[in-house]
């Protein structure tokens, strides 16, 4: 690998996310579990593909002409060899998200921090081992907005002859939501990081690539889920929005959540579901035991507490019954359609309880290995701030500066040359900072009110961890230019949600509640609107993991 040559300049940390890298040096031999899984070959074609939504038309950057993606199914154990050709003008990368990389950190995608991004006409094979996980993921390109139209399922079945913890399934369907923008989103991405203002929302959400019924031209592109009666079915959702959470229901029935992010969860019952970008959920849907002599929408739409632009619209697929062998078809035309009650947009009641119910399974077979102790306390604010206007230029953020996500008032700077190389390399000087602050410079009142000064710094800073570290990371959210839920991703780990809450976080009463018997293991979460949450993780994999605020 040579030096990576930046597409459009700072184009990460300005606006669309801030990250922190984890470099974990002096690593001993890691012993790795030896299994008996097979290699598996996969072939990544991005190019360009003409796609109708919305009847709008327009060429888009796919991988092998499809929208969403092709469906990578592997078994724990597997090793997966995927080679990706790049035919179109934009550079590439593709992220596996939710998978450890376990000593493959080459593997992992995110350019210009563990690979410079695959340029027109050439290639990349990505080759890694799925060690210790199954359950439902997703791979997405991890440059730019490319991430709108790349992206498809990471389906992870158990080993052979190891059954799921909860009841067989009849079938299994992946229902992947995504975004459609009838204008080209790397334009729509650019334009926000030329002026500094939000970037326009998308023009419709969609189910396995389609809007549904509820948009206007949209009736034919519309996801139908066909089930049978009286069976279970594995509904494996995976949230590919770029920004939004999305409550997601099912008319008239109850889903059982079994996993969450490629971990077993204590099962619980739902009639809505509650999903973050970047986040998977798989439930059971037990079907009804008499033919219903009705279909029933699932719809999905957005929970939203920030003061930005959002597409507010709803996506809908349909479900439908077989009729019975003994009985003559019944037109869908002719029977009802009955349609699901979703919780208002800015429902944090519902958020908060619906997060809470998730727990670890902590089982003898499926255990929550939370660590003992804490090596390292992180405390982290997350927020939108601003950065100053370019010279000569005219911007749309607060008093004509720019927007800018920062963790701990540092926003992200995207480096020349990745940064997995420059430390392999040892040629780190010039390329990131080892000084990432580990509390915020100035402490201030988080979720009162603002300071005046919001303005930020740019840098490319990491944290360094010694092999083995055991971390305990708090994430507050701020009030700076107004309070919203924060997703946010630790590509290389699984983490331990121990806590969450409302308000600062106090650290002299607030860990005495933290839960480290069976809290929720995940890659993914959101940090409340207006609060806090605490995760601990062992940081047992070593290379350069960014955590990034979006997917």
């Amino acid at each position: 690998m040579g030096v990576c040559f930046v597409q459009s300049p700072a184009f990460v940390g300005v606006f669309v996310f801030s990250c922190m890298a984890l470099c974990l040096l002096h690593v001993p031999e890691l012993a790795l579990a030896q299994d008996s899984g097979i290699t598996r070959h996969y072939n990544f074609d991005i190019k360009l593909q003409n796609v109708t939504r919305l009847c709008h038309t327009k060429s888009m950057v796919t991988v092998n002409g499809q929208f969403p993606g092709p469906r990578i199914v592997a078994r724990e154990g597997d090793r997966l060899l995927i080679k990706v050709v790049n035919h179109v003008q934009n550079n590439i990368s593709i992220h596996w998200h939710g998978i450890r990389q376990l000593r493959s950190g080459w593997a992992d995608g995110p350019a210009y921090v563990t690979q410079c991004p695959i340029q027109t006409g050439q290639s990349y094979v990505y080759n890694y081992t799925i060690v210790g996980q199954r359950g439902t993921l997703f791979w997405h390109a991890h440059i730019s907005w490319l991430r709108s139209t790349v992206y498809g399922p990471l389906i992870i079945l158990p080993k052979h002859n190891v059954p799921y913890p909860f009841q067989k399934p009849y079938k299994e369907v992946p229902i992947i939501f995504g975004e459609w923008w009838n204008a080209d989103p790397e334009a729509v991405i650019g334009q926000a990081l030329q002026t500094g203002g939000g970037p326009n929302v998308s023009d419709a959400y969609t189910m396995n690539g389609l809007p549904g019924p509820l948009y206007n031209c949209s009736a034919k592109d519309t996801f139908k889920l066909k089930v049978k009666q009286n069976k279970t079915y594995l509904l494996r959702f995976i949230n590919a929005v770029l920004d939004e959470e999305l409550f997601f229901s099912i008319a008239n029935h109850t889903l059982t959540v079994v996993e969450a992010d490629a971990v077993y969860v204590k099962p619980f019952e739902a009639d809505t579901l509650l999903i973050a970008p970047g986040q998977t959920t798989n439930v059971l849907l037990k079907t009804k035991p008499n033919f219903p002599k009705a279909t029933f929408l699932m719809t999905a739409r957005p929970y939203v507490t920030g003061l930005g632009t959002f597409d507010n619209s709803t996506v809908a697929g349909i479900l439908e019954y077989e009729s019975p062998s003994d009985s003559a078809p019944l037109s869908i035309k002719k029977v009802p359609l009955l349609k699901p009650t979703l919780p208002p947009l800015n429902d944090t009641s519902f958020a908060t309880n619906f997060t809470s119910k998730l727990r670890s399974l902590a089982s003898s077979q499926f255990p929550a290995n939370v660590p003992e102790k804490v090596d390292r306390h992180f405390f982290f604010t997350i927020g939108l701030g601003t950065s100053s206007c370019d010279k000569n230029q005219t911007c749309q953020g607060p008093n004509g500066t720019k927007f800018a996500a920062s963790v701990n008032n540092v926003s992200f700077a995207t480096p020349t040359t990745a940064l997995l190389q420059a430390h392999f390399t040892g040629q780190s000087n010039g390329v990131y900072s080892p000084f990432f602050p580990i509390t915020p410079i100035i402490p201030f009142n988080y979720t009162g009110n603002p300071p005046n000064n919001t303005m930020v710094s740019n840098g490319t800073k990491v944290v360094v961890l010694p092999f083995n570290t055991s971390v305990e990371l708090v994430m507050q959210d701020t009030s700076i230019l107004g309070a919203e839920s924060h997703p946010l991703h630790l590509h290389g780990f699984n983490f331990f949600v121990v806590g969450q809450g409302f308000g600062n976080y106090d650290p002299n009463n607030d860990p005495a509640n933290f839960n480290l018997v069976d809290p929720m293991e995940r890659n993914t979460v959101g940090v409340p609107s207006g609060g806090w949450v605490a995760i601990w993780f062992l940081a047992d994999n070593p290379g350069e993991h960014p955590r990034i605020s979006t997917i």
